[in-house]
């Protein structure tokens, strides 16, 4: 029985989110902060090449650098009024170092690269984006995984899409397909759930519409957990889940920015299935790499040690690593 699946429309919880968040909370941090070697000076084997990449891919701060003056120490973080969820994923993890460290958080969909080193969420793919330190922040809706027991031949030769469709690329994109016979697509949105589907009944079409919204796709990682296939240009900004590192027509099926080609690359897929399925089954390999959940405390633990190494030399005496 999938639980998720059944009872959970394939969509992470937010009341076990916040009770687990909750609970991280009542551990003294002083207990905390005494595990942090422990969950990252483990024998990582082969595997210490690949960590050091991904490190290095989110923060790629190489030298010392100075805070902006809205730079907090971790002891004077507390919970917002709103967009909590920030401040509980970014917690999960700062609440491991010295509380007298200094650091900038940018919550929501961050599109611009900061003047000064920030965590942030997502960021611009292109340009020197080296003060935007990514962190898994809001990753209860953004990384959601889902089993998908409908094989790709079983499924149908339509491209699904439900949006808002309010921002200007979305709404070209309705305008041109709305009524393509290879397309399915509608205006949903929480006020109006008259052409709502579900993410169980998105999973019984061979193609799903995963165009960038405010920043990043939220649904491209849940598309890519499943046996169907994402369609979208290639991605302009990014997150943890590393999009500027995915393949056009390797992990997902890739459209013109101006969207002109769509009905020729479906076409092109639907009579070759065989290139439609590897394509499911590159995305399903790329997903498996966010979900060993040590391997990725680890990371997201070091890609704070190197910022607090750059940001905080005065203060940082012990780094975990020497990152080069």
């Amino acid at each position: 029985m999938n639980f998720k699946r059944l009872f959970l429309r394939n969509k992470n919880n937010k009341f076990l989110y916040y009770l687990r968040a909750i609970c991280r909370g009542l551990v003294p941090e002083g207990i905390v902060r005494k595990r942090l070697k422990l969950k990252v000076h483990r024998d990582w084997g082969d595997e210490s090449a690949y960590l050091e990449s991904r490190i290095n891919y989110y923060n790629k701060l190489d030298g010392l650098v100075a805070l902006s003056d809205a730079a907090i120490a971790i002891r004077n973080y507390t919970i917002p009024e709103k967009i909590r969820v920030y401040y509980f994923d970014s917690k999960e993890y700062l609440r491991f170092f010295d509380p007298n460290l200094k650091f900038e958080l940018l919550p929501g969909d961050v599109i611009h690269i900061p003047k000064f080193p920030a965590l942030v969420k997502s960021r611009p793919i292109i340009g020197e984006n080296r003060n935007s330190v990514l962190l898994n922040l809001d990753k209860s809706r953004h990384f959601n995984f889902i089993q998908d027991d409908i094989p790709f031949a079983k499924k149908r030769n339509i491209l699904v899409g439900r949006s808002g469709f309010s921002q200007v690329h979305r709404q070209k994109f309705f305008e041109m397909y709305a009524t393509h016979p290879l397309c399915n697509l509608a205006k949903a949105t929480k006020s109006s759930q008259k052409d709502f589907l579900s993410i169980t009944n998105h999973l019984a079409f061979k193609f799903i519409l995963a165009l960038e919204g405010n920043d990043v796709a939220s649904n491209l990682k849940w598309i890519m957990s499943s046996n169907s296939i994402a369609v979208m240009p290639e991605p302009t900004y990014e997150t943890w889940f590393m999009e500027g590192r995915l393949i056009p027509d390797y992990h997902y099926l890739s459209i013109l920015p101006d969207y002109s080609d769509l009905e020729e690359k479906l076409t092109y897929y639907i009579a070759h299935p065989e290139a439609a399925e590897a394509i499911a089954r590159q995305a399903n390999a790329y997903v498996e790499q966010f979900k060993n959940s040590k391997r990725e405390d680890a990371i997201s633990l070091l890609v704070l040690d190197k910022y607090f190494q750059s940001t905080n030399v005065e203060r940082y005496s012990f780094p975990l690593l020497k990152h080069a």
